[in-house]
């Protein structure tokens, strides 16, 4: 039985992730800014020592091995530039740490635990249509960190394939979470949606039916791609 570790999985598209995962016969173990049940580890990854704890209680709980790991764990929250200095980066550190830096560590103990043990292993990397395309005046942080999760992962992939170690990446544009329906509303609300093609956003569900199929099925050769969910929004 395969063990998952699931970042963010309280709540959005992790809980969507993790609910599909329990369908299929793996072991989850889910993590969240607070510990919300049994299955689910407490630990808030904007502190520099959050993703190593985590990582040692997951391997505690499952064992001592992990499979899969889903970085999906994210902060959305605007940063307009004409705050005060300190403000802007605060919020600027705070983003970066908890949606890149956070990832970065939590891949880097993934990738030297499978190295050390010789075996495959996959990670899939939940970023956003904005690390390809940015964002808004108020989110150069949240595009900057995406863009830099999209690029860890293309390293992860190219490092070590040969050795099993597989990385796939997942773009989602607006999804229909409590995130981006305060996103939404603050960019006028369903307006926003004529830049959609497809005329709705995305479900939870859907996202994660793409990260089950990367953690579980997606074949070898394809680590290194990043798949877009973005209802035609950008397309490449």
């Amino acid at each position: 039985m395969p063990n998952i570790l699931v970042t963010g999985s309280s709540r959005g598209i992790g809980a969507a992730i993790r609910e599909l995962l329990e369908t299929r016969n793996v072991r989850v173990i889910g993590h969240g800014s607070a510990n919300h049940d049994e299955q689910t580890i407490g630990a808030d990854l904007s502190q520099p020592s959050a993703p190593q704890m985590l990582w040692e209680e997951a391997l505690s709980r499952a064992g001592g091995e992990i499979d899969v790991l889903i970085n999906n764990a994210g902060l959305f929250a605007a940063n307009p530039i004409d705050g005060s200095d300190i403000e802007w980066l605060d919020a600027w550190e705070d983003t970066l740490r908890i949606n890149l830096t956070a990832a970065a560590q939590l891949a880097r103990f993934a990738v030297r635990h499978w190295l050390e043990r010789g075996v495959p292993g996959r990670i899939v990397h939940v970023a956003s249509r904005a690390g390809h395309r940015g964002d808004s005046p108020a989110h150069w942080h949240y595009a900057a960190a995406k863009g830099g999760m999209l690029a860890l992962h293309k390293t992860i992939a190219r490092a070590y394939a040969g050795r099993g170690i597989l990385s796939f990446g997942i773009a989602p544009g607006f999804t229909d979470t409590s995130m981006a329906g305060d996103y939404l509303e603050s960019r006028g609300g369903p307006g926003l949606l004529a830049d959609i093609p497809l005329g709705r956003v995305a479900e939870p569900e859907e996202i994660a039916r793409i990260a089950v199929f990367c953690a579980l099925d997606a074949p070898e050769s394809m680590t290194g791609a990043t798949l877009d969910a973005n209802g035609a929004s950008h397309v490449r």
